[in-house]
């Protein structure tokens, strides 16, 4: 049974929750952040690739314009015979091996490297097998060198290089397509993924920032607002537990706080309550008890003294009023500290004795009337008693009506026709002493006072077994 409450027991620890949440939110931001390294990586490899594919088909139509210019000024100089055709062949002779290297190296496929040096190989063979013997033979008037037969062999030499030209610059674009494509993807699947990420960091801190406000704030707010109640006399307030290790522990702490004031609160009260009736047991049984033998005394000796004595007489009678009025007094004295009547004969007819003392018409009503707790009747009394002032001095009431109910736990009704307006906030308006009262023993107490509507008090005190 131990271990089955200590595992119900078991209480989130707010420096943990802080840790975890913490850790998956550096997790998510860290992941959005890999996420965009890598689309920013990948853009960056996309784009260098573009820029070889671009390369490669820049030095592929500088190739070919080469082969061009080699197969226009050949051509030229075979039909005219003249020197000056054949100036762009010369140029494009000269350029052609740093061409052709810067060609080959521009590749960015095996394929495409493999295709490149085919084309080169092909462009140096129409070169050296095909275009320069022919120049050499039309300078030195070689009859084959105008044939039929050579001009169709250079037809097809040139027209099997630009067919590979055509294939490696289509292949290029293709694969420049491609990876444009997918550099557009995957920068779409970045920011997808980048938001996502950013997203949830804001749905946790979102969830963490209210988890903390229930967890955390509105407990603190719970404990500020008992703590004001305390101060303003409310003791029976406490703050309820919480799921929060820490939480909880400043819960219990400010309980126990509690608890110990109330405890210390009704130990003071019990104790004033019995010397209060020591004191007014002392003062019937001692001093009235010696004012009542006084008073016996004196009368006796004024019935023993002649008629005719009349100063002495006078002297005797005065001395009579003034032991009655000392006596009188001294009851008095003796009810507002403990009223003989609540020791010996209870609650109610302590409040109906009160009541037939009150200055103005209080009418007192009991249900399931029984003897409680001595504590508890004291207490309820001086309830009822600070309740009936308050209304004759404050409320300026013209009639005070008194509930007494013992029905499990002693309720009372006080009702007046005063101004009202009390509130219900006892502080400040008359009913400090009432609220502590009532709330040393664990009491309740609710206060009805419209504004010209007079007050309702309902009092709830538990009654011990």
């Amino acid at each position: 049974m131990s271990a089955r409450r200590e595992h119900g027991g078991r209480r989130l620890r707010l420096t943990s929750l802080t840790i975890a949440a913490s850790g998956l939110l550096a997790l998510l931001i860290g992941i959005a952040f890999a996420v965009l390294l890598w689309a920013i990586a990948d853009a960056n490899s996309s784009t260098s690739a573009r820029r070889a594919s671009r390369s490669a088909l820049v030095e592929a139509e500088g190739m070919e314009r080469l082969l061009l210019d080699l197969e226009t000024g050949q051509r030229g100089f075979v039909i005219t015979e003249r020197e000056a055709f054949l100036q762009p062949w010369q140029v494009a002779r000269e350029k052609l091996p740093a061409e052709a290297r810067r060609f080959t190296e521009s590749t960015t496929s095996s394929d495409g490297r493999h295709t490149a040096e085919q084309i080169t190989r092909g462009i140096a063979s129409f070169l050296n097998d095909y275009s320069v013997p022919l120049v050499e033979g039309v300078r030195h008037n070689d009859p084959a060198a105008s044939g039929l037969a050579k001009a169709t062999e250079g037809k097809q030499r040139v027209d099997t290089l630009r067919a590979q030209f055509h294939q490696y610059m289509t292949a290029e674009r293709a694969q420049l397509a491609a990876r444009e494509d997918a550099a557009r993807a995957n920068g779409r699947r970045a920011v997808l993924a980048a938001c996502m990420g950013l997203t949830a960091s804001t749905a946790l801190v979102a969830v963490f920032t209210l988890l903390q406000h229930r967890a955390v704030v509105r407990p603190v707010r719970r404990v500020v607002t008992a703590a004001r109640q305390l101060a303003g006399g409310g003791l029976g307030v406490r703050v309820p537990s919480s799921k929060v290790a820490e939480i909880a522990a400043l819960g219990a702490s400010f309980n126990t706080m509690a608890a110990s004031v109330q405890d210390n609160r009704r130990r003071i009260m019990e104790s004033v309550e019995a010397v209060h009736r020591r004191t007014a047991r002392d003062l019937h049984d001692g001093a009235q008890q010696r004012l009542v033998s006084l008073m016996i005394g004196l009368r006796l000796v004024r019935e023993l003294l002649p008629g005719t004595e009349r100063t002495v007489a006078d002297l005797l009678d005065q001395s009579i009023d003034n032991a009655q009025t000392a006596i009188n007094e001294l009851r008095e004295l003796a009810s507002g500290i403990y009223p003989l009547v609540l020791t010996v004969k209870g609650l109610v007819p302590a409040v109906r004795d009160l009541a037939s003392r009150c200055p103005v018409p209080a009418v007192v009503e009991s249900r399931n009337e029984r003897r409680i707790s001595t504590t508890v009747e004291s207490n309820a009394y001086f309830v009822v008693a600070e309740a009936v002032t308050n209304a004759v001095k404050h409320a300026h009431a013209s009639r005070i009506d008194i509930l007494l109910d013992f029905a499990g736990v002693l309720r009372i009704r006080i009702t007046d026709d005063g101004i009202g307006g009390v509130g219900d906030a006892p502080v400040g308006n008359g009913m400090t002493g009432l609220a502590n009262r009532v709330a040393a023993f664990d009491g309740t107490l609710v206060i009805e006072s419209p504004p010209g509507g007079g007050t309702t008090l309902l009092i709830r005190i538990p009654v011990p077994s």
